[in-house]
């Protein structure tokens, strides 16, 4: 390993005492995430082990790693070299996410900067993502049930909820879709990918208008129309994985029938007459589920789904209808709870 000029420290010690002294300096005492080697994450991750690679996407890859210094099952994320921000700017990022917590998002750990490289440790989630417990189940996976379903939208919802109402300034998730939700041990749902490379709103506006990448379908109509993304914005992408939770479809699946490949261009008629609305619930839930509790889920993502941003809820409000329909287990649920 080389060493810096004239004071013969390591080159990555030196970095990394940057790095440290920069997150003190700013005198956040709520960032508990460790500064961590690129020595350290390689070992943890054997070297980059593509057997352990837990998936990929725009900005990066992620590790299953073991931290020994915890003796902890961990996920490290390396960020895309190419499109890795400045040492100021990713610092920024950490000291966001760093500050974050929340029982429905997924921890920050730790990261490393080491010249090009920015690298990123959070707990690991055992069942992985949601995505992998709605579609193209094998044998070894059971359907979700109803219960479990609803549980994970309040979670989801109260996961938004802090980002938007609790955290100082709010932080527009922007990419929420049934990929970004993980699930712990327990079930239990957990938003990732809230914090690094998010452009966030400048103080005193609500809305972003720089074109960022979100993924197709799950994006509201005014982000198509104009780039623009809000709270409302979230919401909506909310709106779209409650219906994939309630129905099981994917939003966007070319191997359906033409007509049926957009689930909510499939499903919005559907919405709309009461007798049709079982059509909409996952054929996999084998009717286990209390008929009304199921209206007013599809009257909640409904909502959401409004065109007009400003018509949507707020996701405080949803969070207050979910927390009943997490709770209900019988049909005897009053009929105006979402309505």
């Amino acid at each position: 390993m080389s060493n810096d000029a004239g004071n013969g420290m390591p080159k990555e010690n030196s970095m990394q005492k940057m790095v440290a002294d920069e997150v003190l300096k700013n005198g956040n005492s709520e960032v508990v995430a460790k500064v961590y080697t690129f020595h350290e994450l390689a070992h943890a991750t054997e070297n980059f082990n593509p057997e352990l690679l837990l998936g990929k996407g725009g900005f990066g890859r992620v590790y299953k790693g073991h931290l020994r210094d915890k003796n902890k099952v961990v996920a490290v994320k390396q960020l895309d070299m190419i499109r890795v921000q400045g040492n100021s700017e990713f610092l920024a990022e950490v000291l966001t996410i760093g500050r974050v917590h929340h029982p429905n998002l997924v921890n920050l750990i730790g990261y490393c900067v080491n010249g090009h490289q920015r690298l990123l440790v959070y707990e690991y989630m055992k069942n992985g993502s949601l995505e992998e417990h709605l579609f193209d189940l094998n044998e070894k996976k059971t359907p979700l049930d109803w219960h479990t379903r609803m549980m994970i939208a309040k979670g989801m919802a109260k996961g938004l909820e802090y980002l938007h109402n609790l955290v100082v300034p709010p932080i527009i998730y922007r990419d929420l879709k049934s990929l970004n939700v993980l699930l712990d041990d327990d079930m239990n749902p957990k938003l990732s990918d809230y914090g690094p490379i998010k452009i966030r709103p400048k103080v005193g506006e609500d809305h972003i208008s720089t074109r960022v990448m979100e993924t197709y379908g799950y994006s509201s109509p005014e982000y198509a129309m104009t780039g623009e993304v809000t709270t409302k914005s979230d919401v909506y992408s909310f709106g779209v994985v409650f219906l994939e939770l309630i129905s099981g479809r994917r939003v966007i699946d070319d191997k359906k029938p033409t007509e049926e490949q957009n689930l909510i261009i499939w499903a919005k008629p559907l919405l709309k007459e009461h007798s049709k609305i079982p059509m909409v619930a996952d054929p996999l839930l084998n009717g286990n589920y209390p008929i009304k509790c199921l209206h007013q889920a599809v009257a909640i993502a409904s909502m959401c789904l409004q065109e007009e941003a400003s018509t949507r809820p707020y996701i405080s409000d949803v969070v207050v209808a979910l927390e009943y329909l997490a709770t209900a287990h019988d049909d005897h649920a009053p009929s105006n709870v979402g309505e």
